[in-house]
């Protein structure tokens, strides 16, 4: 099968969807992988290391988007949406439910779409998107320390505080992977760390974990705006896969909160958990709205492209080998796991979380696919 690897051009983009070990054992199988000069240059991943491992380095994205399985990390950007054909399989993060008009594109050009955050496994989690709010959730922490800082807009609160001052307050809301790892951050970092979600079994195990260094309380709308205008760092933490993410913060909550605080709200790439969120980028990744420093990147883990790589492809290139050596509709068919990542065929929506926020006709992944 041909695989196209082409350079991400959203804005500080650095990842790439393949790395030249990855290459060396799809070209092994007896694939033709054609990699975009530059796709891994800034994380150390030269066209050089490419050819080496058997790739065929194009100056021009158009040669590479003229494989049959395109492997990207973040959704297509408008530019590279006329690059695209139809029954091309296209794999990376799609995160429709965000937006209506990517949906259309991707919809008009009859691609097969399969987006990692969408893909189960056995037990119902998300493995190619585990290793990414693992990141985005320790990467928080970190942007929410320098955004409170003074020159970054912040009050000047500084975590850890220091002996005879107190430490700063942190609220995470979301005990899945990436609250847990934004926890782990702040503890380390010696905040007082409370952290909301609204399973109970869930409070249990991370009460275990982490012990009286971390305060759990059930979320519900009170708990919530109480823990909002306590807080000097709010961490957006919640996902439910392939949907928008729920408004769990009003404009009325975030007016509570301390001038100069900051919220980061993790979950922008599905829509944001607060009616003032909007999208930032890494080359803007703040805005104050009510007096709330915002933190809203939708690519978060591209600030750590090399090791958020590294991470990514470990998981996806099983995949990717099945798709390359079955075939699209044969891997589809036979991995139901496999399938559930599989949120448009050929211009019909499968996607049914996705339908569910945009209001799209949706059809059943098994009656595209056939026996």
């Amino acid at each position: 099968m041909r695989i196209g690897i082409p350079r991400e051009i959203k804005d500080h983009e650095f990842r790439v969807g393949l790395t030249p070990a990855g290459v060396r054992q799809l070209r092994a199988q007896g694939h033709d992988i054609r990699v975009e000069s530059g796709a891994g240059a800034k994380i150390g991943f030269t066209d050089e290391g490419y050819r080496d491992a058997g790739a065929t380095v194009c100056e021009a994205p158009e040669a590479v988007y003229e494989a049959d399985l395109i492997i990207k990390v973040k959704e297509p950007q408008p530019r590279e949406y006329p690059l695209l054909r139809e029954g091309q399989t296209l794999f990376c993060y799609l995160h429709l439910a965000a937006s209506a008009d990517l949906t259309r594109a991707l919809l008009a050009r009859k691609i097969i779409g399969i987006a990692y955050e969408t893909v189960t496994d056995a037990q119902g989690g998300t493995p190619l998107l585990h290793p990414m709010s693992e990141i985005a959730g320790r990467l928080s922490i970190q942007a929410g320390a320098t955004t409170l800082e003074m020159a970054h807009g912040g009050h000047g609160t500084l975590l850890g505080g220091v002996p005879g001052v107190p430490p700063g307050r942190v609220a995470i809301l979301g005990g899945g992977s990436v609250g847990t790892n934004a926890a782990k951050m702040a503890i380390g970092l010696g905040a007082d760390v409370t952290l909301l979600d609204v399973s109970a079994a869930r409070l249990r195990y991370l009460d275990d974990i982490f012990g009286p260094r971390l305060k759990t309380r059930y979320s519900d709308p009170d708990t919530v705006a109480l823990a909002a205008q306590d807080a000097d760092l709010l961490v957006g933490a919640v996902l439910i896969p392939g949907a928008r993410a729920p408004k769990l913060l009003t404009r009325g909550v975030i007016q509570t909160m301390r001038r100069g605080s900051v919220l980061v709200d993790v979950s922008i790439d599905q829509g944001g958990l607060s009616e003032t969120s909007r999208p930032t980028t890494h080359s803007q990744p703040t805005y104050v709205e009510e007096g709330v420093v915002h933190y809203c990147v939708t690519n978060m883990p591209a600030a750590c492209a090399r090791t958020s790589t590294l991470a990514l492809t470990h998981v996806t290139l099983p995949y990717v080998l099945r798709l390359a050596g079955q075939g699209t509709d044969n891997a589809l068919r036979a991995d139901p796991w496999l399938r559930r990542g599989l949120n448009m065929y050929r211009g019909s929506l499968t996607a049914p979380s996705v339908g569910a926020d945009l209001g799209f006709d949706v059809s059943a992944p098994e009656e595209m696919l056939g026996p």
